[in-house]
């Protein structure tokens, strides 16, 4: 438990202290959405779709939030948020092409790094890496196992909000 507990928080201390310029973007792109009218749609794929469920059903709910659906229509007004496990999955890398092609500003979160490999970071508006590319513990085969993505997901959604809710409190 405690090597557990001690690899979360290096892994959480990493997104913060790597990923911050990255998190007030998003901040800021999202609320371009609420200033703007438009929405914020979250499009978390596989089990980083546990940030939609906390954006609309959490204690505190991100304001303008909806869900993504497949082929639900997008306005330019809006801002989507795409969160998936791995930059190279499919699903998001093909709606990160539809919104690039229509010219919608997107933010990304993936456990891959921004660099010149990755599609969908060079694709996305702003682009956070959870930085979870293995296990966290040894096993004693060797093997790395305990990948939490959707825990570092979750943790830069707070980030994010924290920023967002800065943003957009003056509206209100």
């Amino acid at each position: 438990m405690k090597m557990l507990t001690t690899q979360v928080n290096g892994l959480l201390q990493r997104i913060a202290g790597n990923e911050e310029e990255a998190i007030e973007e998003t901040a800021r792109l999202l609320a371009q959405a609420t200033i703007g009218q438009g929405r914020i749609v979250i499009a978390g794929i596989g089990e980083m779709d546990c940030i939609r469920s906390v954006a609309l059903h959490g204690a505190e709910p991100l304001t303008g939030a909806i869900a993504y659906e497949n082929g639900m229509a997008i306005n330019k007004e809006d801002r989507v948020w795409i969160l998936s496990r791995n930059a190279t999955d499919s699903e998001a890398l093909e709606l990160a092409r539809q919104l690039a092609a229509q010219w919608i500003p997107f933010g990304a979160v993936a456990a891959e790094k921004d660099n010149a490999e990755n599609e969908l970071a060079d694709l996305a508006t702003t682009y956070i890496s959870t930085g979870v590319t293995r296990g966290l513990l040894p096993g004693e085969d060797g093997e790395r196992f305990v990948q939490p993505h959707a825990l570092a997901a979750l943790f830069i959604y707070q980030a994010v909000k924290l920023n967002y809710d800065e943003m957009v409190a003056d509206l209100d």
